[in-house]
């Protein structure tokens, strides 16, 4: 039998400006960034319509210091990475879930950034 992974590709655009900061003792540097993917479809009715989803991504190390310096909101990308389910407690006390994309390949696509983007 073959191995079974979990593997997550999309291409999208990115909701907001990616959240960068750095994480424990050697600062490791770690990005968060949401994702937007459209599918096209068809009703029954034989009416096209649009559905988009968001998507949570986390990025560590090299890739977050890329996705922070040159990625912006409204950038379109491709990313490969992986599902990761996490539960949390809120402040009332309830069980929340939340499912992550950690990014092992980022690409960017479309247009070159421009030279003033970031930093």
């Amino acid at each position: 039998m073959t191995t079974m992974k979990n593997t997550v590709q999309l291409i999208g655009n990115l909701g907001a400006d990616p959240e960068l900061k750095e994480v424990g003792d050697k600062k490791t540097s770690v990005a968060k960034m949401t994702l937007a993917t459209t599918d096209t479809y068809k009703k029954a009715s034989g009416e096209k319509a649009t559905e988009t989803q968001w998507h949570n991504l986390v990025a560590w190390g090299k890739t977050a210091e890329i996705a922070g310096k040159y990625l912006q909101k409204g950038n379109r990308i491709a990313i490969t990475g992986r599902l990761v389910n996490k539960s949390y407690e809120d402040k009332k006390g309830i069980k929340r879930y939340v499912t992550e994309i950690v990014v092992s390949d980022l690409l960017m696509l479309g247009d070159k950034p421009p030279d003033n983007k970031k930093k």
